[in-house]
């Protein structure tokens, strides 16, 4: 292996992290750098794992989740092995979704309405590390029963949730209004994004429960590469993130409740890069949270790479020499066989026969093309 060539895989494995937070040079190994976020090691040794556990007891405190149910959970996954990850998840996921069936039958519409909600969540966990086929049927299946299971708590709660569908080019992009209240008062709007792997309803217990408690309507929904939108209607990501924002704040302005004037923009993750990109061309966007910011993605990138990174990728030699270090990686580190098979499944063009080839760095490649369009000056 080239000496130059070797130290690639640092940078590459780097690219699911790095839409979280601008990593400083020197970083460690993939392991290490997400186990470091937080010094993270929840039952797990590696952080990947413990990362994806705190995140799903992250909902616990708005009713997404229950600290106990997710405890148990991952004390019975073998660590390292997705389909253990996706089995105790979605036999946690399937009992709750029953509990609620048995709750709602028996008129109990609040113990109902909370094991619907949670059940979406551990749906949505189980599904997270499915990504080592894209053809695999149990991905849409799986994240649709998060979605169904989260709409089944949604009517049963007080709170006003409503699915709504969001015109977009010749499509619709799926979000929820969660509204303060439906009279014509008019109050402030926050709209959220997610970003690499979230979904809208794991939004509405990160974000809009609590600003719609504080006086905020608030508009969650996916766009390109995102949940419904990349699993059934098949659209990947796209950087031009003001053509995604500005029909979601077009559309949310026709409520009147709804302060046209008062409008701010909130992006998850990945969503810290995409959300100031919309918001510097969106004009009626006064405000802007980028969670994590990400300044300059491309530069960000290219931190961890060699020189002459960007050659590198245009030689078939050198691409095919870098997939193969990256699939061994893959074998063994979770972080890296997540990111690359989520990034694949999110932005692979079946018209590029570089995919056929060198899949791997086609989709770097591709990330790279993206981050020098999206930043481009806004002036």
């Amino acid at each position: 292996m080239n000496h130059r060539i070797s130290f690639i895989f640092l940078s590459l494995s780097l690219l699911g992290l790095i839409a979280c937070a601008g990593m400083q040079k020197g970083a460690p190994a993939p392991e290490k750098t997400a186990a470091a976020c937080g010094d993270l090691q929840l039952v797990f040794q590696g952080g990947t794992y413990s990362f994806e556990a705190v995140r799903a007891m992250g909902g616990a405190y708005y009713g997404g989740a229950d600290v106990g149910e997710c405890l148990v959970t991952v004390h019975r996954v073998e660590e390292g092995d997705d389909e253990s990850w996706y089995r105790e998840w979605r036999k946690t996921a399937e009992r709750l979704e029953k509990e609620g069936d048995a709750f709602l039958e028996a008129k109990d519409r609040v113990s109902a309405r909370e094991c619907y909600f949670r059940a979406s969540g551990y749906y949505r966990s189980a599904e997270f590390f499915l990504r080592a086929d894209p053809r695999d049927p149990r991905i849409p299946e799986t994240w649709r029963k998060s979605r169904d299971s989260f709409l089944k708590g949604a009517a049963l709660s007080d709170a006003v949730i409503k699915p709504v569908e969001i015109p977009y080019e010749n499509t619709t992009l799926p979000g929820y209004l969660c509204l303060v209240d439906e009279t014509a008062v008019k109050r402030p709007l926050l709209i959220v994004n997610t970003g690499f792997d979230g979904t809208a309803e794991e939004l509405y217990f990160s974000v809009a429960r609590a600003a719609v408690e504080r006086g905020f309507h608030c508009l969650v929904f996916e766009g390109p590469g995102q949940g419904r939108v990349l699993r059934e209607q098949k659209i990947l990501f796209r950087p031009d993130w003001e053509k995604v924002v500005t029909p979601a704040v077009d559309f949310a302005i026709r409520y009147e409740g709804v302060d046209p004037d008062r409008i701010a923009l909130m992006g998850i993750s990945m969503g810290g890069y995409l959300a100031p990109r919309a918001a510097a061309f969106e004009g009626r966007i006064k405000a802007c949270i980028a969670n994590g910011g990400v300044y300059d993605f491309f530069a960000a990138t290219l931190r961890h790479a060699p020189p002459d990174f960007a050659r590198l990728l245009e030689s078939p030699e050198a691409c095919r020499e870098i997939d193969r270090e990256i699939r061994e990686k893959m074998k063994t580190e979770a972080m890296v066989r997540w990111s690359f098979n989520d990034g694949m499944l999110m932005d692979q063009d079946p018209t590029d026969t570089n995919w056929k080839v060198c899949p791997v760095t086609a989709f770097v490649a591709a990330w790279l093309r993206v981050t020098v369009w999206a930043d481009v000056s806004t002036e």
